[in-house]
């Protein structure tokens, strides 16, 4: 038996950094924007001139983190903090990010990828991330 999974196109990778960036632009900041397919492999990617070199695995593991889990990077913290053996062990998970900035990409209920902004304040990146998503809904 095979499952049928949802995917983000390249095409729409590509529409969504543009408007993660116009976002970005309009605030007045540089980012480091990535999309990841459902199964956290990299479909699209752009660093706008002078964001932080830093921000860009950031962005790229943000995007990981929401494919992965099907949740954004921001409600992470919330999950773990009361819980001292996950607060303390899964930080030490490879890619996962515990700050906002990160999201799923959903077709539907179903998971399709994730995208990733890194290189202003969390709201600034959360703004720039709502921007892209707000495709989805055209």
């Amino acid at each position: 038996m095979f499952i049928e999974k949802k995917t983000v196109s390249s095409d729409l990778a590509e529409r969504m950094i543009q408007a993660a960036k116009e976002r970005a632009a309009e605030l007045g900041i540089a980012i480091n924007v990535a999309i990841m397919d459902a199964g956290g492999n990299l479909l699209a990617f752009s660093r706008m001139d002078q964001a932080p070199l830093l921000s860009i695995d950031i962005a790229q593991d943000k995007a990981y983190t929401a494919a992965a889990f099907g949740r954004p990077t921001h409600e992470w913290y919330d999950v773990i903090k009361d819980k001292p053996a996950l607060k303390t062990g899964i930080v030490h998970t490879k890619r996962l990010t515990v700050f906002g900035g990160g999201y799923p990409i959903r077709c539907g209920n179903d998971l399709a990828g994730g995208i990733g902004v890194s290189g202003g304040s969390t709201d600034q990146d959360q703004a720039c991330c709502e921007a892209a998503l707000s495709l989805i809904n055209e």
